[in-house]
């Protein structure tokens, strides 16, 4: 089939979560925190590093910070090749005000062209995970001379589509969302105790990843922090209300496609579509590994990201 690697499709079983001491817990975040104005929306945005740059975009529920272990890592410095990382929270997610009008994926990736012309950066790696990743997909195609080249990490976009889950589910999200936002609340506001413990990360993450009671207690709490933002409802039925598979050939950056071979959330047999359309995409499966390789397999994730970008 055109546009499917030749190379393994796995790669051998890592260490699960981080190994040592994470390089985020010494960074003063405070310092690379900035805010854009997009549309007259203010987003908020987390810029350091100098180098060639790359633009990390978060999931549905997610926010900037499930790229800790990687902002660090690439910045200059710590990897063989210094960059710029930019990562950013939707708006309706982290610290991102809720947009004017109804949130869609055409819309997100105009507000990352918008970011990235904001912040100078004319063409850039685009890292996606989830809903990020069927972001930066579309910003590849509405934009594709701001894509340079194109990760996406278990991909919405191609099951998510008409989904009659999804479809059911949405209005219920719409009508619980008070409820949903106050029980969520609860959790981010008592990360911090909750994580510390591995059964009640275990059950708070349960079906993100593979195995949260193994994921260390300051990231966990970090992940929890993402939940009960506004934007929920409207990414959810952003998911199923697009489709853009028929465009996926127009994508000409090269691109590589990462997932978790015990993926819950996004079913792994997407990945061969997004190969098959994609011209020349490839894929890299992570055994043992769920929704967030780049936080359940740190090193293994950084290594492959670190080639594909110097290819």
């Amino acid at each position: 089939m055109s546009g499917v690697s030749s190379a393994p499709t796995s790669t051998p079983i890592e260490p699960y979560g981080p190994v040592g001491r994470s390089p985020w817990l010494d960074v003063d975040w405070r310092k690379h925190q900035r805010w854009v104005t997009v549309e007259d929306r203010p987003v908020n945005v987390i810029d350091l590093g100098e180098g060639p740059p790359i633009v990390f975009v978060h999931g549905l529920a997610g926010s900037w910070l499930n790229w800790l272990e990687q902002l660090p890592v690439f910045a200059a410095g710590r990897s063989s090749i210094g960059h710029r990382v930019v990562a950013l929270d939707l708006p309706g997610f982290g610290h991102s005000p809720m947009p004017r009008e109804r949130i869609t994926v055409p819309l997100y990736a105009r507000v990352l062209d918008g970011v990235m012309d904001a912040l100078q950066i004319d063409a850039a790696a685009v890292v996606g995970s989830s809903m990020g990743g069927f972001t930066a997909a579309q910003l590849a195609i509405a934009f594709p001379q701001r894509v340079e080249r194109l990760v996406l990490v278990s991909p919405a976009g191609i099951s998510s589509y008409g989904s009659p889950f999804l479809a059911r589910w949405v209005p219920v999200v719409r009508r619980l969302q008070p409820l949903l936002a106050a029980q969520t609340g609860w959790v981010a506001a008592h990360a911090d105790a909750l994580a510390r413990r591995p059964g009640l990360r275990a059950r708070t993450l349960t079906g993100v990843a593979a195995h949260p009671s193994r994921l260390p207690g300051p990231l966990a709490a970090e992940l929890l922090r993402g939940g009960g933002k506004p934007g929920f409802p409207g990414g959810m039925e952003a998911l199923f209300d697009y489709d853009f598979r028929h465009r996926l050939p127009e994508i000409v950056s090269p691109t590589l496609v990462v997932w978790g071979e015990r993926d819950q959330i996004v079913p792994v047999r997407d990945a061969d579509v997004y190969t098959e359309l994609i011209p020349g995409a490839r894929k890299i499966l992570f055994p043992d590994t769920g929704h967030l390789p780049m936080v359940e397999r740190p090193a293994r994730f950084n290594s492959v990201l670190e080639r594909f970008l110097e290819e």
